[in-house]
């Protein structure tokens, strides 16, 4: 088996916690629209099982039985609109990485690592929050949004970063928060890290490597939920070579 030789993020809930800014940037482009939506954070915890954006608002009006749905020049539009208000929001600043994301991009750079990011998200929203959290150790490829037609839970967005790094799934290890990020994944062949999320749902996360709270740092250290124990509570390189290796 190869060595560990790169590292694939997902963004949303796994590099941040940024689903309810998203949320928010939803409602505010749908009464810019003069549209009489309003997504709860229960509704959109249920909408979550839906990747990408336009997708979401897709089969909110079908779910939803809206008499006038937008279509789909209309969604286009809007989704642009709530994008823009979610970028203003992440640029604002204030939103930190999760526990262990910081130091664990530090240690693989260092280590020689490749980093890449595999999401649903689109390419402003991800450029926008690595802004925001910077400095952050530069991100070697950004596989994002509409670079594939399908969205997770199809394989296709982390299957596109493997070619694009020109490295097989055994030299990668994969870090998602839900279920469809971890059948994505795994569905390329990767072995995958959950860090469990506010909107990512509880599990019990089928297939993945190891379950955690999230990737731990020393004055913060992770719990973990399913798999091998960490060393003081956090997840070091070391540690997640043991876990692609083993």
């Amino acid at each position: 088996m190869p060595a560990l030789s790169a590292l694939i993020f997902d963004v949303d809930g796994t590099l941040a916690e940024t689903e309810e800014i998203h949320r928010v940037a939803f409602n505010e482009a749908f009464d810019a629209a003069s549209l009489d939506w309003h997504w709860d954070q229960a509704l959109y915890g249920e909408l979550l099982a839906v990747s990408g954006g336009k997708e979401r608002i897709t089969h909110y009006q079908r779910s939803a039985g809206i008499a006038r749905p937008l279509d789909p020049a209309g969604v286009a539009a809007l989704h642009a609109d709530k994008t823009a208000r979610y970028t203003a929001r992440i640029r604002a600043g204030g939103l930190p990485m999760r526990p262990g994301i910081r130091r664990i991009l530090a240690e693989a750079k260092e280590a020689g690592l490749l980093l890449a990011i595999a999401t649903t998200t689109s390419h402003p929203n991800v450029q926008a929050l690595l802004a925001a959290a910077a400095p952050l150790p530069a991100f070697d490829l950004i596989a994002a949004g509409d670079d594939v037609p399908a969205k997770k839970p199809a394989e296709d967005i982390y299957l596109l970063a493997l070619q694009r790094l020109g490295l097989p799934a055994s030299a990668c290890l994969a870090f998602e928060d839900t279920t469809n990020g971890l059948v994505s994944a795994v569905g390329a062949g990767l072995r995958c890290v959950v860090t469990v999320s506010a909107y990512g749902g509880p599990g019990p996360f089928p297939g993945a490597v190891s379950v955690l709270s999230h990737l731990g740092d020393p004055d913060m250290p992770a719990e973990v939920l399913s798999g091998p124990g960490l060393q003081a509570g956090v997840a070091d390189l070391a540690w997640l070579r043991s876990l692609r290796e083993g």
